[in-house]
């Protein structure tokens, strides 16, 4: 295990040696960085994944079918592959051979960051370190991690506090852990105190190490359903919240309002929030509509760069 870890560490640095050498020339101009990046999030086809109708090492190759080259893989389709070298080498060479870049790994089953007890935290750390091995074998910049606790979400203030402190205890030792692999760990507002923006904002603070960002998810502040009434968060402020520690962006088009009522993205307003913040990097989008998963992905990628191209044409 050692020296598998040690391989995986310095994995990125014989890539990267490939670069060094005689420099290269070009008289055509470069082309100008768009404004941010587009990636498809793989539960976007969770659906037909589950039922056997598409094959996870099949998903960069359709991504790129479909005119999207960048990736973000969900752990749950291959979970029990994860220490499985030749299967990760199958991924990243259907990755790398179609040009499509592995974004991040999504983790889950993996146990709560903010496990009720020390013990509880080290294993769930250390189920996730093969996570962090694997994404960097494949070249990802960060694996997405939950920010659950053994405190259930309440209003009450003292548990609020509570869920944070064993929480941000229990992110601290995976970043630790992660900082080693040159891979960060994002924490996605996906329920409970985590879809508080001010909560996991700061969360992260508390954590309080490089590692430790956040991945905005539009559609995710819908905190709770308590006795028939939702809990939710304003997603343009949450995400505006959020944005300072965030390291991506995971885009669906709904948004909730504080009184837990869902409405339909607001595509410029929420990304001029998003790129106030001088973020530039993937947005992904999770987003597939069951039967026609790839037609609703189409028609959001659509919406997204038109946007894009106004925001641009505005300067």
């Amino acid at each position: 295990m050692k020296n598998r870890r040690e391989f995986l560490k310095s994995a990125g640095l014989a890539s990267a040696a490939i670069g060094l050498g005689l420099p290269q020339f070009s008289f055509t101009s470069k082309k100008a960085d768009p404004l941010f990046k587009i990636s498809l999030a793989e539960w976007s086809l969770n659906k037909a994944l589950f039922a056997g109708k598409i094959d996870h090492l099949d998903f960069p190759i359709l991504a790129k079918e479909h005119e999207i080259d960048a990736v973000e893989y969900v752990n749950q389709f291959f979970m029990d592959k994860a220490t499985d070298m030749a299967y990760l080498k199958e991924m990243k060479t259907r990755a790398d051979g179609e040009g499509v870049t592995s974004v991040l790994i999504m983790c889950d089953g993996e146990g709560m960051l903010g496990a009720a007890t020390s013990e509880g935290r080290k294993q769930t750390v250390e189920n996730h370190k093969k996570w962090v091995e694997a994404a960097k074998f494949l070249g990802c910049h960060a694996i997405r991690v939950n920010a659950y606790s053994a405190v259930p979400w309440s209003t009450n203030p003292a548990d609020a506090k509570t869920a944070m402190d064993i929480t941000s205890s229990g992110l601290r030792q995976l970043c630790e852990f992660a900082d080693d692999f040159d891979i960060d760990v994002i924490i996605e507002n996906h329920g409970g105190f985590s879809s508080d923006a001010k909560w996991l904002a700061e969360m992260i603070k508390e954590t309080g190490h490089s590692r430790a960002g956040t991945l905005p998810d539009f559609g995710n502040f819908r905190i709770a359903e308590v006795g028939g009434k939702n809990f939710s968060y304003d997603s343009y402020r949450g995400v505006d919240e959020l944005m300072p520690y965030a390291k991506g962006v995971s885009l669906k088009p709904k948004v909730w309002d504080d009184s837990g009522r869902e409405h339909p993205l607001d595509f410029t307003r929420m990304m001029k929030i998003v790129l106030a913040h001088d973020f530039h990097g993937y947005v992904g989008i999770e987003h597939g509509v069951e039967e026609r998963e790839w037609e609703s992905i189409f028609e959001i990628r659509r919406d997204l760069e038109d946007v894009r191209r106004t925001l641009e044409a505005e300067g």
